[in-house]
């Protein structure tokens, strides 16, 4: 028999909005961990909130992990540890500094206007009509919200609370971690996964209401670095070798169907996401992102064809690429721990939610922490336009996300 579980809407909407108003915006130029100081802020927040729920074994390291364990409750002897993560910091692609949220109390499908000039509106976002009548925070338009992953955040913060407000309900071991860092790809680079101490676990990281996602991109950076020679231009006749036209020709090679913003679902791309140069030095750097891993290695044989392009038409030493893997796929690390996917595909159904298995077109913690051998697969927490001014969470959905993660918890009690 499914159990009862109501999750109170005002208190985890009071919590969100606690956690949003709070800057934590990492920092990809700093070498700390966390890389900014005041992500700390919101660590010392989070650890005083777990003590108060008297949860064992809080813990916040000098790398800015939060650490916590809520015992198990009438569940079996060989119940596994079951783990919940979720960051704490947001991205740098939009300021987190003073963020005013505002409350649609019933969105009725028209523009919103956020600040002058500044209007979310269904024409650019169409998902937004899939929450008519809905309760929705969105922003004042020249902060992001701060979904991702408050969200994630608030709908575990949520979820131990109810737990604890409901003795009635077994539950198996549950392992919690909140990790900085994650938006700069370093959320688990100093994590301990031995002090987490979780056999499986999900991260409280996806988007729309129904995300379940155990399929990720490949991911690689690289940098192309252009040595030019520069002279006086009104002598530069078969002597100037421009470095920033260089650059450009390189770009110009990559191909418009393989940049991001003409692809979609399991396409993947080149994002040139940084240009830099002059006549003398420039530099490119790319994301590349690739579901299959057959074309991911042909993605990155591509940059170094073009990279010898470069050189035979300029010289030697001209272009010069670095390349670095980043994350891979997880469904090739989960193959043999799909029920960890099953048991959360049930308490999806058992919250009344259908399972969009969404592959991520990003990667999260989790991603890493199913290559490090614990299975880790991503649920929604329901915000949408993340890294945006244009942010948006319907309440309802973070509601059903705190409610799928009790539902989990009392779903391994009984192995």
């Amino acid at each position: 028999m499914s159990v009862v579980v109501n999750i109170d809407a005002q208190s985890i909407e009071e919590r969100f909005l606690r956690y949003v108003r709070i800057d934590t915006q990492s920092d990809p130029l700093a070498e700390t961990s966390p890389s900014t100081v005041k992500q700390w802020n919101l660590l010392n927040v989070l650890k005083t909130e777990l003590e108060n729920l008297e949860l064992s074994e809080v813990s916040l390291d000098t790398q800015g992990y939060l650490f916590a364990k809520l015992p198990a409750r009438n569940a079996s002897t060989n119940t596994p540890h079951v783990g919940f993560l979720a960051h704490i910091d947001t991205s740098p692609d939009a300021s987190g500094y003073d963020v005013k949220p505002r409350i649609i109390p019933s969105y009725d499908g028209t523009d919103l206007l956020l600040s002058d000039g500044i209007v979310l509106s269904p024409n650019e976002s169409p998902e937004l009509l899939n929450y008519m009548g809905q309760r929705l925070i969105v922003t004042d338009g020249t902060t992001l919200l701060g979904a991702d992953d408050k969200a994630g955040i608030a709908a575990i913060m949520e979820a131990l609370r109810f737990l604890r407000l409901h003795p009635e309900i077994s539950h198996a071991p549950l392992c919690i971690a909140f990790t900085p860092d994650e938006e700069i790809g370093r959320g688990v680079t100093h994590f301990d996964i031995e002090k987490l101490g979780a056999d499986l676990a999900y991260t409280i990281d996806g988007g729309a209401l129904g995300e379940l996602s155990y399929e990720n991109f490949n991911a690689a950076r690289a940098t192309i670095r252009f040595q030019g020679l520069n002279v006086h231009p009104g002598a530069a006749k078969n002597k100037m070798r421009n470095a920033a036209r260089m650059a450009i020709e390189f770009d110009s090679m990559i191909g418009e169907t393989d940049r991001p913003e003409n692809t979609e679902d399991r396409e993947g791309f080149f994002h040139l996401h940084d240009i830099q140069g002059n006549e003398n030095t420039a530099s490119l750097s790319y994301l590349i992102r690739e579901f299959d891993d057959e074309i991911f290695q042909q993605r990155k044989k591509k940059l170094q064809i073009l990279t010898e392009f470069i050189n035979q038409r300029y010289g030697k030493g001209s272009a010069i690429l670095t390349l670095n893997d980043e994350y891979h796929n997880m469904r090739a690390y989960l193959k043999d721990a799909m029920f960890v996917v099953e048991h959360a595909k049930k308490a999806f159904l058992d919250a009344g939610v259908t399972p969009n298995y969404s592959p991520i077109r990003g990667g999260t913690d989790g991603v890493r922490l199913t290559e490090l051998g614990l299975p880790c697969p991503n649920i929604f927490a329901g915000g949408l336009n993340f890294h945006s001014i244009y942010e948006f969470l319907p309440i309802a959905s973070m509601v059903k996300a705190s409610e799928i993660i009790v539902r989990i918890a009392n779903s391994f009690s009984t192995l």
